[in-house]
């Protein structure tokens, strides 16, 4: 099962404390049954989450197996991104010095866990020390933000780590700077079938597009997940004077069903919604009915984008 820091908790679900006995936990779960059943009002879905929200700490083995559970953890090859190169400066990571994979440049997640670090310290108190940032039963009592903070995080590392296998004839950056000195984009990969913007995300929860906006329970209402997307996408394009063949929004899987897009409009390029399994094949592929590009155009490309990308600090 997909494990986010971002989604509802078990307990959140059944509307106890983390430290509730198990009887209360039984007679919470009993009620929230009697509730969210279909037959008198409640919902299909929330039925659903209740029954696995029980099954995850109904019995005391499940309930200290799920309190075990440890976020923070990066993919096992993401440290290898950490020192790569500035762009120019003839160095790479460990991935690029083999030869056969991506080329990668930048710290993928490297600021949005230095946020995470931030805010979790700031929460804790002034003056309390925290030994473990990382620890269960912190993260899960955290304020939703702080966990989706962490999420997205792990979320971009994540990425990174797929897009590390892509193989030569790649390029990928991450953490890249706006040129505003207050948006970025996640990662910006280059490859035979063109140039991609990338925004990595994990809200916890399905997610689906609705009027050309990304909509589900744990995205805020006032966020704009897919126009701060394009409008990052767009200060980019003016400063480095290059142009996306198209911008994917990548999730985990099962939090999005098919293939949802926001088509081109005007200079705006189309944006897609995928599942994490199948971004590697999108970038290899390109979009459907789409160009593929040259690989005089891709030499051309790098060597512009070499120049001209900044990284955001961490």
């Amino acid at each position: 099962m997909h494990e986010s820091p971002a989604a509802s908790t078990p307990y959140e679900v059944l509307g106890v404390s983390s430290q509730a006995t198990d009887e209360e936990l039984r007679r919470a779960y009993r009620l929230k049954l009697r509730k969210t059943h279909p037959d008198v009002g409640g919902s299909a879905a929330q039925f659903h989450a209740v029954q696995i929200a029980w099954e995850r700490v109904g019995s005391a083995e499940s309930r200290a197996a799920y309190d075990r559970t440890r976020f923070g953890d990066p993919e096992p090859t993401a440290g290898a991104f950490s020192g790569s190169s500035t762009p120019g400066s003839g160095s790479s990571s460990r991935s690029s010095q083999t030869g056969l994979k991506t080329r990668m440049h930048g710290h993928p997640g490297g600021q949005v866990r230095q946020r995470y670090l931030t805010l979790i310290r700031e929460w804790a108190g002034r003056g309390t020390v925290v030994d473990d940032p990382y620890l269960p039963s912190l993260v899960r009592s955290a304020p939703r933000g702080i966990r989706h903070t962490l999420a997205k995080a792990l979320a971009e590392e994540a990425t990174a780590h797929l897009v590390s296998g892509l193989g030569i004839g790649f390029t990928a950056w991450h953490d890249v700077d706006c040129g505003n000195g207050r948006d970025k984009l996640d990662h910006v990969v280059l490859g035979p079938a063109g140039l991609f913007g990338i925004l990595s995300e994990d809200w916890g929860s399905t997610v689906s597009l609705r009027r050309g906006e990304l909509v589900g329970d744990e995205i805020p209402d006032e966020e704009d997940p897919v126009h701060s997307f394009q409008a990052s996408a767009k200060s980019f394009t003016r400063l480095v004077r290059v142009r996306f063949t198209g911008l994917i929004v990548v999730v985990p899987d099962g939090d999005v069903d098919g293939t949802p897009t926001v088509a081109k409009r005007g200079r705006h390029p189309l944006v897609i919604v995928v599942p994490r399994s199948r971004l590697n094949g999108l970038l290899r592929d390109g979009f459907p009915g789409m160009d593929r590009g040259s690989f005089e155009k891709v030499f051309e490309l790098r060597s512009t984008l070499q120049n001209g990308i900044r990284f955001v600090s961490s």
